[in-house]
């Protein structure tokens, strides 16, 4: 197999297309081996949910001839025909319960027909159940369902929301209605939400999210990067520093981790992405849809993002979560935009210390978390990124200062700063975008920000105070040693003391010493 395609999500057509495939049968085996088997797991989206599935189905179709070369082909597998009910909810734009019906109806009604059958029932609970019977007939049924959660996260900030979920845990717990007719259910979604039956009438559901014996399942590691793309990124990489390129690749696009003890994964559509554009670092993930839902929900709960990063997290945070009483943590991980970085035993629980899982990641939330509190867009955000880094790395603290005022000079009057987790949340958001491009961080806490921009020549180390006095800021630097640790760095260190004046919504005045 030698071509490469991030577009295609049907398991058959990446092998009769003679498309690149990255072997995760073995994986497949573990889940069809035994006689019967529910299970339930939670992806990040654009991760390779449809494409399992597809896998699932070819083998439960009998599609053994698919299979010749990878490690399922030669297992001790009967390789029966099973009818199946593959429903695919990726593509609900429904917006009310009503129009959620209508497309479950039109779901259930175009795979009967592909059996020759005809719906019967008055509700879709009762359709779907008559199916399953109907089926069964020919024998043991095997469900398949991509994205069950697609209806609720499309309205979770909707009215008619309850409603949908009134819908779909009716719809759902048709599964457990009929778990004698089923030889095997999988289910897949981006979220794991507790009052959805799924999760409560549905107690023979085995959640694999974060199961180490399937953290790999989906997505690629390093191994497999460099055994099935290895060609590929030596061609990139050219007469260039092969060791230095491959780990650019990493820092881009590894980083997910789905259990404390098992190897980071690779996006796998971001990485197709990168090799179909010719070996261009760029967010690929990110660019399929921005996180509107989740900056309201940062916004509106006051959540302390910057806290979440530095401090370990408890186990609660993967929970299952109500969707009536959303943690922003909770779906910030489920959604992959934060992963695993390590974990300790503490007390007999687990803590997670979280990062973001690489930098296509971190820059884009980063810019859309920036653009969200400023009011302004992306591009804005990222050109007033762009002049701070160059003035940093031209030793020009005034520079940096005035760009840093003309950069709220343009914060619309609506969403003006004087809200401080707004403005925290921005100003944390600002100095992690150049940490992308230098080094660059910021510490909040106790009513005062502060912050350090470097390069290779330059320390900036910045101290914002809250409508009081720039000289307080500095005097703060002093008094506090913040630039202690870079003395023997042989870096000029520029100590750089500002007050902002929040009714203005403006940076007022600021004080500069050199150490």
């Amino acid at each position: 197999m030698k071509d490469l395609t991030s577009s295609l999500y049907k398991f058959e057509d990446l092998i009769n297309g003679n498309y690149l495939y990255v072997d995760k049968t073995e994986f497949i085996w573990s889940l069809v081996k035994p006689y019967k088997g529910i299970y339930f797991m939670a992806r990040p989206r654009r991760f390779g949910k449809s494409l399992t599935l597809s896998t699932l189905k070819a083998v439960f179709q009998g599609r053994k001839d698919l299979f010749k070369g990878l490690a399922l082909y030669d297992k001790q597998y009967d390789w029966k025909q099973y009818p199946i009910i593959h429903l695919d909810m990726g593509n609900c734009k429904s917006q009310t319960a009503d129009e959620l019906e209508q497309f479950i109806f039109d779901k259930l009604a175009m795979i009967a027909a592909q059996f020759g059958l005809e719906l019967q029932g008055a509700s879709n609970s009762t359709r779907f159940e008559k199916l399953i019977g109907d089926l069964y007939e020919q024998g043991p049924v095997v469900i398949l369902v991509d994205e069950y959660d697609k209806p609720i996260l499309n309205n979770a900030l909707s009215s008619h929301l309850p409603d949908i979920l009134a819908v779909l845990k009716e719809f759902y717990s048709t599964i457990k209605t009929c778990d004698g007719m089923e030889r095997f259910v999988f289910v897949t979604g981006v979220s794991k939400f507790a009052h959805v039956s799924i999760f409560s009438d549905l107690n023979n559901l085995t959640d694999i999210t974060m199961d180490a014996r399937y953290a790999c399942m989906l997505g690629y590691t390093q191994d497999e990067l460099e055994t099935y793309f290895g060609d590929r990124i030596a061609a990139l990489a050219g007469d260039g520093d092969l060791d230095e390129f491959k780990h650019k690749i990493k820092d881009w696009y590894n980083g997910y981790r789905f259990h404390y003890t098992s190897a980071t994964v690779y996006n796998p559509v971001s990485l197709a992405m990168f090799f179909e554009s010719g070996g261009e670092f760029n967010n690929y993930w990110f660019s399929t849809g921005t996180p509107s839902f989740l900056l309201k929900l940062i916004s509106k709960q006051r959540f302390d993002l910057e806290s979440v990063l530095s401090s370990p997290v408890s186990s609660f945070a993967f929970d299952a979560y109500e969707i009536d009483n959303l943690n922003p943590l909770t779906l910030l991980l489920q959604t992959g935009y934060l992963t695993i970085e390590s974990a300790t035993k503490r007390y007999g629980d687990t803590a997670y210390q979280l990062c973001f899982p690489n930098l296509e990641v971190k820059g884009a939330f980063e810019t859309y978390l920036a653009g969200h509190c400023s009011g302004l867009q992306v591009d804005q955000v990222k050109d007033s990124v762009y002049i701070l880094a160059d003035a940093v790395t031209a030793g020009d603290v005034d520079g940096f200062m005035e760009a840093m005022k003309v950069f709220f000079a343009k914060v619309p009057y609506d969403v003006h700063m004087k809200d401080e987790n707004n403005f925290r949340l921005l100003f944390f958001s600002i100095f992690m975008l150049l940490g992308i491009s230098i080094t660059a961080e910021s510490k909040t806490n106790n009513g005062r920000i502060d912050a350090v921009a470097a390069n290779d020549d330059y320390v900036f180390v910045f101290e914002f105070k809250l409508d009081k006095d720039e000289q307080i800021a500095m005097d703060q630097i002093k008094d506090r040693d913040y630039y202690r640790r870079y003395m023997n760095s042989s870096k000029k260190i520029i100590l750089v003391g500002v007050n902002f004046d929040k009714d203005a919504g403006q940076i007022d005045k600021w004080t500069i010493e050199p150490v």
